[in-house]
């Protein structure tokens, strides 16, 4: 991981955007279909990565190319007592709900165990990283070397939100997307955000719970 870090950082020209969004729909979601929030964020990802597969990519710099991948393996950062891991769901596009939450689940506790299998610590082209449950509303993470992007997602707090005209406490996420820009512009890049927002809604996530 410390390698991947510095090439990430090194080699990538990076830039993060964010933006902050409304998540009773999305707690709405996890409690009707019983289920975490990871499953629920993923499915966001999936959808936003299925309209703009640039994010879903990597650089060949020796050919000077731009290799769109055909599969998404969806790596998601998972801390463990041997420091941070990221495990990989191979093929996650082609989960339904019930699995990829099953999946998440089974691989979580193979890194907890330190027994995750070579095949699902290697070859991710997209990241996850939840970081709320270390109550911080906010990040710019680093790329995962040779991925082009990854999404982040704070914790979900009570705040100030207008809604027509009228100011309300709601409950409020902050979003943000790293990318490496020379896979994309910030037109696309702010599209895929606001794509995995959208993807919150809890009717999108109830209604596409068994593809």
């Amino acid at each position: 991981m410390a390698e991947k870090f510095v090439r990430g950082r090194r080699d990538t020209p990076a830039v993060t955007i964010w933006a902050d969004t409304e998540a009773d729909s999305l707690l709405a979601a996890r409690a009707t279909l019983g289920t975490g929030l990871m499953p629920l964020l993923a499915r966001a990802c999936l959808g936003a990565l299925a309209a703009f597969p640039e994010l879903n990519s990597r650089v060949d710099t020796d050919r000077q190319e731009l290799v769109r991948l055909p599969q998404v393996h969806l790596g998601f950062a998972a801390q463990t007592d041997h420091g941070l891991v990221v495990p990989v769901v191979r093929n996650a596009a082609g989960l339904g709900l019930d699995d990829l939450a099953a999946e998440l689940r089974r691989l979580t506790g193979l890194a907890r165990r330190g027994t995750l299998p070579s095949e699902h610590l290697t070859g991710g082209t997209f990241t996850l990283n939840n970081y709320g449950g270390f109550e911080v509303d906010g990040a710019t993470p680093i790329l995962n070397h040779p991925q082009a992007a990854m999404i982040g997602v704070g914790r979900i707090t009570d705040r100030p939100w207008v809604r027509d005209g009228r100011v309300e406490v709601r409950k409020v996420v902050n979003v943000s997307l790293t990318f490496d820009h020379r896979v994309c512009d910030g037109g696309t890049a702010a599209g895929f955000l606001r794509r995995v927002i959208d993807g919150f809604d809890s009717a999108d996530l109830l209604g596409n719970q068994t593809e």
